[in-house]
């Protein structure tokens, strides 16, 4: 037996022909049934099992049983996938087929793109959030954003407009508030300066608004903290066994559902307020992404979906890659003397000299690389799903029946020694280099940025954003872990990967630092 989506327009249509009374009945009954499922779940699974798959997979989904060996979700998933023969597997519980397999993900994202969109289902769990935005649509709306967003970000001007916005950002914010810790030998997380950093520049680029939370006294921005808020509390939705639960808790306005509409009505009230002055305003003569949207959407509602789409893939995905290569940079100081002997041989050894054009960042192929290995291994979003239309079935066999969640899983797929060799586990960027220069592996083998008809439309301004922060911050700084630190990163629940506890470090002057060696690396680099 299989729970089916919750219909709240059929609801309200049956209460609209039945008299008072009975509605007030009703309405008590939904919520004492309600509550008697949310609270019973968390001991009650051999009651759930009755109505649900209890193969050994799905039994250590709902119970949570992988967690004793595994810390994360995605490690999880990973050793599944490994040792699975087709990198293919099911998690029936939530109508999920998850690959790690390139011909799949081709298949999924290339070939059979129009049965597998996002779908009704997806769109329903991101839709208070992300609303009719580019992420979150299929069909015409995503055509017309999509050529509309291609079409500007493609164009020089606005390109030049971003490396001014991040160097900006850079040089008047982020080092001085790294010097300040330096100087005060205090500990900072790096992740929330990331987290300020990416949000101050991704609003500037697509609002014309400057949030000011890398401000050295680190303030506390509402739109920041709601913003962080729907976006945990949408991930929470996609891992709900059922979607007759959030829909549930939604439609009586408690608990989670509660918290997440008082994010999006504050993400909402800020977000129109700035189309608002925007049109008062001669928005034509302003560079940032909203005011080129502007000169050919009316709708202030689709605008706003459109941008805060545009700001979630910004923010947060930066912020994560920006995060987790640092923790590995951190591990692997030969690497950080790479980068920094590279950067010496394009703009000379000065430290207060930064990159001073796109161009110039082209030129750093060790540092491209090494980025693109920290994202191999550390995705941004760790898992994507899309939903099958028509009964399919993948090259490597697979059926997937109508309606059915299929996943392909980028974490996994750069842990695989089928793609990437015996050495997969290693943080060694030269494996992007030919004779010195960065060559890119198949995006299918390496959908970190998408691929097909949906590759990331903002991968030139994501890399320039991490680009330009490591150049700047390696060159000036050497920055240290904070204990506890574990062998591997413990992620949070969410849309992107975000460590739960941070990146607690303390910065240094780059030029006086002991030259150790982490003790993994006595034997081999390994993450």
């Amino acid at each position: 037996m299989e729970f089916q989506p919750f219909n709240v327009c059929s609801l309200m249509q049956l209460f609209s022909s039945v008299s008072f009374g009975t509605l007030c009945l009703s309405l008590a009954i939904i919520t004492l049934l309600s509550l008697t499922l949310l609270s019973s779940l968390s001991f009650a699974w051999p009651i759930i099992n009755i109505f649900f798959c209890n193969c050994e997979t799905c039994e250590a989904y709902l119970t949570s049983s992988w967690s004793k060996n595994f810390h994360n979700l995605c490690d999880w998933y990973a050793h599944l996938l490994r040792n699975s023969p087709t990198k293919t597997i099911h998690i029936h519980v939530l109508q999920n087929t998850i690959t790690a397999n390139p011909d799949n993900v081709e298949y999924v994202l290339k070939t059979r793109f129009n049965n597998f969109p996002k779908g009704k289902t997806f769109s329903a769990i991101l839709g208070d959030f992300l609303g009719g935005g580019i992420f979150n649509v299929d069909g015409e709306s995503w055509c017309f954003q999509r050529k509309i967003a291609s079409l500007e970000l493609s164009k020089t001007s606005i390109r030049s407009f971003a490396f001014e916005v991040v160097r900006f950002e850079i040089q008047h914010r982020l080092i001085p508030l790294l010097a300040l810790s330096k100087q005060n030998d205090g500990v900072l997380d790096l992740q929330d300066v990331f987290k300020r950093f990416s949000f101050d520049s991704i609003c500037k680029f697509s609002f014309g608004l400057d949030p000011m939370c890398l401000e050295q006294s680190l303030p506390i921005s509402d739109f920041a903290r709601s913003f962080d808020m729907a976006s945990k509390l949408s991930a929470e939705r996609a891992m709900s066994v059922s979607p007759l639960i959030w829909k549930i808790k939604r439609f009586l306005n408690v608990g989670s559902e509660k918290k997440l509409q008082e994010a999006v009505k504050t993400i909402n009230i800020l977000a129109k307020e700035v189309i608002r002055q925007r049109r008062k305003m001669e928005f034509w003569s302003h560079e940032d992404l909203l005011s080129r949207f502007m000169s050919c959407v009316n709708d202030d509602t689709y605008l706003k979906d459109i941008i805060v789409s545009f700001l979630l893939a910004g923010r947060d995905t930066v912020a994560s890659a920006l995060t987790t290569f640092f923790w590995l940079l951190t591990k692997h100081p030969e690497v950080v003397s790479k980068i920094v002997v590279e950067a010496e041989g394009v703009i000379g050894r000065e430290k207060s000299k930064d990159i001073a054009s796109f161009e110039e960042l082209q030129e750093l192929h060790y540092l491209e690389a090494a980025a693109y290995e920290s994202m191999r291994l550390y995705p941004p979003i760790q898992l994507d799903s899309k939903f099958c239309l028509e009964d399919d079935v993948l090259p490597d066999g697979t059926f997937v029946k109508r309606g059915t969640r299929v996943s392909y899983h980028p974490y996994a797929m750069g842990r695989l020694e089928e793609l990437w060799g015996r050495d997969c586990l290693e943080f060694r960027p030269e494996r992007w280099l030919k004779n010195g220069v960065f060559c890119p592996e198949n995006p299918f083998k390496y959908p970190v940025f998408q691929a097909g008809m949906r590759v990331c439309l903002g991968k030139e301004m994501a890399l320039l954003e991490l680009k330009s922060v490591a150049i700047s911050v390696l060159r000036r700084f050497h920055i240290e872990l904070v204990a506890p630190d574990h062998r591997t990163p413990r992620f949070s629940p969410g849309l992107t990967a975000t460590l739960s506890s941070g990146l607690r470090v303390k910065v240094r002057d780059q030029g006086t630092q002991q030259q150790q060696q982490h003790p993994l690396l006595l034997h081999k680099r390994s993450i």
